[in-house]
């Protein structure tokens, strides 16, 4: 009687130890959605404090300066016509130029292509003396003295190429009170390093030729902004020296954390913040998962240049000058028009490619980071991230180079699993550098939530993603996303790592996962753990998981020619040893209507793309976000997966 019942006890636990293992996976799921509500609660007090204290300290921001009336607006209105051919503000234009002629200390933080350089060349132009315009990159200062000169506006640069007939000639106009000189650009070093300069400008502010100082990508100055420039650091001598200067720091990228330091290290007391929203509503955002041969890749991107992006003008981002050449070399011998621009070319290289593309002679530059802050031309079309930028703010800059004439324009980020390290071998000596690279991967990561959601968090903003329109992959393709608990995968890899700790052998991520999929060196396999059914971009999904959630870590060595990443057991991986623990991830169902992506619902998309291919056409790339094969259970684990239908897949 009893070996009768068996069976059926049997069947009984093993129900019920799938159900507790449900909910486990549950239980979970909601404990991370709480950590992750707390610290939007924690995000949300924190600006609304700070508004508060804004609005109780600054009520002219919103009653005052937008306002028409001043002694000065009937000057701004003409010269916004006469000298920069433009009839109207974009938004926080006229308030920010209302205050600084008013003579307050502004903090404008606006969005790439939002019109910054107006908000203190326009107030040059209208004013006695000359502006000092502090800019980090002489790539963005040739950029916009272009312009200027084309709009007859007298402005010049100090820089470390500038000849001594130049300097002299500058020096001169600095003190001369019948000067035309409007608009003076160095670079921070300039301040901290040339005594003759400050000697010079010290007489300029006593003369009253110094109308203010301006100081773009003023989040360079804070060891917690993501282009950190020791330099800028200097620069709250400024304000101890021309105390009666006003001063107008521009960015578009600082956090309410980044904005305090920046406000401390510039010795400026209170002053006024316009925010404008970070959206740009013609981008369109997508990722894309980067194809591992060099060869397909390169043909993916010209695919793209030679059918959509047609005689259109773009930028490609690489991680390294010896990318941005090689990549240049390849695009060159398929036919298209490209030219390279990083930091070690010699300064005439860097302005011949500049002002090529800038005419449109030719079409593409491939460049790093380096070619960036300021760069103002209005007509591009797409910027591609051949890697993954190393933070939130890195990314949101350069692809906000595309599209600054509003017209519809894609940004494009290719993610691979090898980057990952290879930029974070490169950041881990930075001050949070590993932990804002993370937070770029989980964005690449995520094929669910709204771009503009994920990009809104970063930047202390609340988004409501049914404002995206359709602008980016993951709202235009309505994925049926649901949760599987990968724990076992998670043991097994827990597993490679504690054998090779024991045998004294680091793993790299690729070794971990050659170890893992059962390939490599013998010694370094384990033999509990079967090698898992599953395509290697899946394995490196999960790897990535693993990763991001610490069940494993980054250990790094450094050797005389580099730093290499190794894997380890990471803080949370002692969890595993408890087989209900879950660690869930976001998966989805192939073949269904959800997962195919339409066309966007905002009419002028609509008009751009359809004279232009749609963003995501084909299955036949896996650069176009898709999975291409099935999630499976691994063998002899009966209970992997929370779903027995085989049509599900890492998302």
């Amino acid at each position: 009687m009893a070996t009768d019942e068996l069976p059926a006890l049997v069947d009984q636990l093993d129900d019920v130890t799938a159900e507790l293992r449900a909910v486990e996976a549950q239980i979970q799921e909601l404990l991370e959605r709480q950590q992750e509500l707390l610290q939007r609660k924690r995000t949300l007090k924190t600006k609304i404090q700070r508004l508060s204290e804004d609005a109780a300290t600054s009520a002219e921001v919103v009653e005052d300066w937008s306002r028409e009336d001043f002694s000065w607006s009937q000057k701004v209105k003409e010269e916004l016509q006469n000298s920069f051919h433009l009839n109207t503000f974009r938004n926080l234009q006229l308030e920010t130029i209302n205050a600084t002629m008013g003579g307050k200390d502004v903090f404008l933080i606006m969005p790439t292509g939002g019109g910054k350089s107006l908000c203190y060349q326009l107030p040059a132009v209208c004013s006695t003396g000359f502006t000092l315009v502090i800019c980090p990159l002489v790539s963005l200062m040739e950029d916009q003295l272009m312009v200027l000169e084309r709009l007859t506006v007298s402005s010049t640069s100090l820089n470390a190429a500038s000849s001594k007939d130049h300097v002299k000639w500058v020096h001169s106009e600095m003190i001369d009170r019948n000067s035309r000189l409007k608009l003076l650009y160095v670079t921070p070093e300039k301040i901290a390093k040339s005594k003759l300069f400050m000697s010079r400008l010290e007489k300029a502010y006593q003369a009253g030729r110094l109308a203010r100082i301006a100081i773009d990508e003023v989040h360079c100055c804070s060891q917690w902004g993501h282009d950190f420039r020791p330099d800028y650091k200097t620069l709250g001598i400024l304000r101890r020296q021309f105390p009666n200067a006003p001063l107008i720091g521009l960015t578009a990228t600082a956090t309410s954390h980044v904005l305090q330091d920046v406000q401390k290290l510039l010795c400026v007391q209170r002053p006024l913040r316009f925010t404008a929203s970070f959206n740009r509503p013609n981008l369109f955002y997508q990722v894309r998962n980067k194809p591992s041969s060099a060869n397909d890749f390169i043909e993916d991107i010209v695919k793209l240049i030679n059918g959509r992006y047609k005689e259109q003008s773009g930028i490609i981002y690489c991680f390294s000058q010896k990318d941005s050449e090689q990549v240049t070399i390849s695009l060159q011998k398929l036919g298209i028009r490209a030219g390279t621009y990083h930091a070690n070319m010699e300064a005439r290289d860097k302005s011949k490619v500049h002002t090529l593309w800038t005419e449109n002679k030719i079409q593409v530059v491939v460049a790093t980071v380096a070619f960036g802050m300021g760069i103002d031309k209005p007509d591009v079309r797409f910027v591609i991230h051949h890697t993954m930028s190393k933070s939130m703010e890195n990314y949101y800059q350069e692809s906000g180079r595309a599209g600054r004439d509003d017209q519809p324009a894609d940004c494009i980020l290719y993610s691979g699993f090898g980057d990952i390290f290879r930029i974070s071998s490169m950041v881990v000596m930075e001050n949070v550098g590993q932990q804002k690279l993370y937070e770029m991967v989980r964005y690449c990561q995520d094929f669910k939530s709204c771009r503009r959601v994920l990009i809104a968090q970063h930047f202390d903003e609340v988004w409501d993603s049914a404002q995206c329109d359709r602008m980016c992959d993951n709202c235009r393709s309505e994925k049926n996303c649901e949760k599987v608990d990968i724990a076992d995968y998670g043991r097994d890899v827990v597993k490679v790592l504690r054998h090779a700790e024991q045998i004294d052998e680091k793993l790299t991520p690729l070794k971990l996962i050659d170890a893992w999929s059962g390939k490599g060196a013998s010694k370094l396999r384990v033999a509990q753990v079967l090698p898992p059914k599953l395509p290697r971009g899946e394995l490196e999904r999960i790897i990535t998981h693993l990763l991001l959630q610490q069940y494993i870590r980054e250990d790094f060595s450094f050797t005389a020619f580099a730093t290499i990443s190794y894997l380890k057991e990471g803080p949370k991986a002692s969890a595993l040893r408890g087989e209900k623990h879950p660690i869930v991830l976001q998966m989805r169902r192939l073949g269904s209507a959800a997962t195919k992506q339409g066309s966007p619902s905002s009419s002028r998309a609509s008009n751009y793309n359809s004279q232009q291919a749609s963003p995501t056409t084909t299955k036949k790339s896996q650069g176009k976000g898709e999975c291409k094969s099935l999630f499976s259970s691994p063998p002899a684990k009966k209970s992997r997966s929370s779903s027995s239908d085989t049509s599900i897949v890492i998302d």
